[in-house]
């Protein structure tokens, strides 16, 4: 039975998609969310709105280019026509950067990549915060940066990667504090490897690569990790809702791991 955390709150989600985005719409729908839903495929969209609605919630599809001005108020005063409040903004769209050496990447990708994952979490952020500071009563409204344990990784592939999610990090830590004395929360949600359809296709890649199976890539990645397995979409949608919830209240300008127990000081 899902604990109604987030009863009749007004959460903006963007990066609607499969594995976590449309874990977090669902989740919340089932928290008592009402939901604004956000990425440029209105069909994927429909679809995450036909979910919310079987769980008796409202949903209001809003086809956006987050990285374009003009969409993204467009997109405030939508969510605001149709809701008049929002309590939370989830900044989960990602443009994946180059995976190369910093030495050898390609600016311009970096460049692109960063319009989606840095500058639009900020302008998003900054554009909504007026409707944050405005939800009524106490602990008010809240934005959640979806991060990555790929923060703690120093392989030269994931340099781009990392530099991006630094960045997020860092803009997180800062809004925190800008924004914490109108009553605003600003957080961080950081997964390791989350078991789902991009990744099991990516290890089913790599046993292939390597010669071995499956469950012998899986066993590889969990191994790093005190539980020994990978967490789920549901299980990284559930820690991030928390972080939406009332229950979060004095909770700000944090980072939190959702990943098994792979990085932590032991």
């Amino acid at each position: 039975m899902t604990v109604p955390l987030l009863q009749d709150k007004v959460v903006v989600l963007s990066g609607v998609g499969p594995g976590l985005g449309r874990a977090l719409g669902e989740e919340a729908a089932r928290m008592g969310a009402d939901l604004v839903l956000v990425s440029r495929t209105e069909r994927r969209l429909e679809k995450m709105a036909e979910v919310v609605r079987s769980h008796g919630r409202r949903a209001l599809v809003v086809p956006t280019d987050i990285t374009d001005e003009d969409a993204r108020v467009r997109l405030l005063e939508r969510s605001l026509e149709e809701f008049g409040r929002v309590d939370c903004l989830l900044n989960n769209a990602f443009g994946i950067p180059p995976m190369d050496p910093l030495t050898t990447l390609d600016l311009e990708g970096l460049r692109t990549a960063n319009e989606t994952n840095v500058f639009a979490p900020l302008r998003l952020t900054a554009l909504f915060a007026d409707a944050l500071a405005a939800t009524p009563g106490r602990p008010g409204g809240s934005v959640i940066m979806l991060n990555s344990c790929v923060l703690y990784s120093s392989q030269p592939e994931y340099a781009g990667y990392k530099l991006s999610k630094g960045a997020l990090a860092h803009l997180a830590s800062s809004l925190a504090t800008e924004l914490g004395p109108r009553g605003i929360r600003v957080n961080s949600v950081a997964p390791s490897y989350i078991y789902e359809d991009v990744n099991k296709a990516y290890f089913d890649w790599l046993a292939s690569e390597k010669g071995v199976t499956h469950e012998d890539i899986y066993r590889e990645k969990a191994a790093p990790t005190d539980l020994k397995r990978l967490a789920t979409p549901d299980e990284v949608a559930r820690a991030t809702l928390f972080l939406a919830s009332d229950l979060a209240s004095a909770v700000t300008g944090q980072v939190l791991n959702v990943d098994c127990g792979e990085f932590h000081a032991r």
